[in-house]
């Protein structure tokens, strides 16, 4: 909990809010709080999102440490994203968001 409103915003705190909150990457997350999947299953869950997007916000969203990318050995090799320890502890954030959604997306006048 944030100690004080008055207090000058710790840069973490602002970087934090632009990472999570760059188009797409929200929806992105969401997905993959389901569990790992592959490109085309993150693709067609997010329809509106052109392909070339998808994989910028991935390579992104990795070098962060927040998604791994995992190449799997075997017949039909395939790559697999998935959320890491960092990003698994966005989940509870990302719940707070949607309630706040619920709550008050379609209201822009904030009268509830």
């Amino acid at each position: 909990m944030i100690e004080s409103h008055t207090r000058p915003l710790c840069p973490r705190f602002h970087r934090a809010v632009e990472l999570i909150g760059r188009r797409w990457t929200g929806a992105i997350l969401r997905v993959l709080q389901g569990g790992g999947a592959r490109f085309g299953s993150i693709a067609a869950a997010i329809p509106e999102m052109s392909d070339r997007m998808l994989a910028e916000r991935l390579r992104e969203l990795e070098h962060e440490g927040i998604v791994t990318r995992n190449v799997t050995a075997g017949g039909s090799p395939h790559v697999e994203y998935a959320l890491t320890e960092k990003g698994r502890a966005l989940d509870e954030t990302f719940c707070a968001i949607a309630r706040w959604a619920e709550a008050w997306g379609d209201d822009p006048r904030g009268g509830g």
